[in-house]
């Protein structure tokens, strides 16, 4: 395959938007960690422990699904810097390596959006009592 530049920038916008849905996850858990945390507060009640367990659990995942995308962005980068020098083989390489880390970030998106669906679940059960 012939790598021009234009093919590791098609990552850019890609990556962008991902790290932009990542970050409303990130704030959406953040708003309901400070709701929990008052709820708490009153009561020590076993359905909201669940769900801090599960919280934290997705905070983790959300923070290395993050760390994954950058390094997917780094990589691009370094990527178009590598053809603009005229090192192929090695941009190439490099450039595999980015769309490994962004398939991982991708595939830890999916394992968050599976515990987030449980975590509604453990609500829903709530209300149902």
């Amino acid at each position: 395959m012939n790598l021009t530049l234009s093919i590791p920038a098609l990552l850019f916008p890609a990556i962008s938007l991902t790290m932009l849905a990542y970050n409303a996850r990130y704030l959406a858990i953040a708003n309901l960690i400070r709701q929990l945390h008052k709820q708490f507060q009153e009561s020590e009640e076993n359905p909201l422990k669940k769900q801090i367990d599960s919280l934290r659990k997705r905070l983790e995942i959300i923070k290395n699904m993050q760390a994954t995308a950058i390094i997917s962005f780094l990589l691009a980068a370094v990527t178009m810097f590598l053809v603009y020098v005229e090192f192929k083989v090695w941009a190439n390489i490099i450039f595999g390596v980015s769309l490994v880390f962004l398939m991982v970030s991708l595939i830890l998106s999916l394992i968050e959006v599976q515990l987030s669906t449980k975590a509604l679940g453990i609500q829903l059960r709530n209300m149902e009592k």
